[in-house]
């Protein structure tokens, strides 16, 4: 009799394996596409920022070049799509502890030096995803970069 109640309980569990997979796999293909999703949306801002880089850096080996600079910052990474918006732009500021604070161009900062000239680099991409919206990623990525000119 033991026997009898053996078998029947393994053939009982005989489809409980395919039910699982059935049920989990779904999930964990949602898991898997939503990594796939971060990890490009994380690519392509480390693009964006590296294209903002590009650009400060041409900058501060050619100084002021509104045009260079926007090139330099669409040509950083190819068949990234990246725009130089908003423009470069030029202003003058004195640095402090909490960064760059903009002053009038020759005016004497707290440190007893002139303020200096600056540019500001932006970059920004338009990310398109697999998910749309689900994961609530930023659509438009966006990178800064601020660097002296002499």
């Amino acid at each position: 009799m033991a026997k009898t109640a053996h078998r029947r309980r393994d053939r009982n569990q005989s489809g409980a394996a395919a039910v699982e997979f059935a049920l989990g796999a779904p999930l964990l293909a949602l898991m898997l596409v939503g990594i796939v999703e971060i990890g490009f949306a994380t690519r392509r801002q480390m693009q964006v920022e590296d294209a903002a880089a590009a650009g400060a850096l041409y900058a501060s080996a050619n100084g002021w070049d509104q045009a260079g600079i926007a090139t330099a910052v669409t040509s950083a990474k190819s068949n990234a799509a990246i725009s130089a918006s908003p423009a470069p732009s030029q202003f003058c500021g004195c640095p402090t502890a909490a960064g760059i604070t903009t002053d009038v161009c020759g005016h004497t900062c707290a440190d007893g030096a002139a303020s200096r000239s600056y540019v500001l680099v932006s970059a920004q991409v338009t990310r398109i995803s697999f998910l749309s919206s689900a994961l609530a990623l930023p659509v438009t990525l966006t990178a800064t970069a601020t660097t002296r000119i002499p």
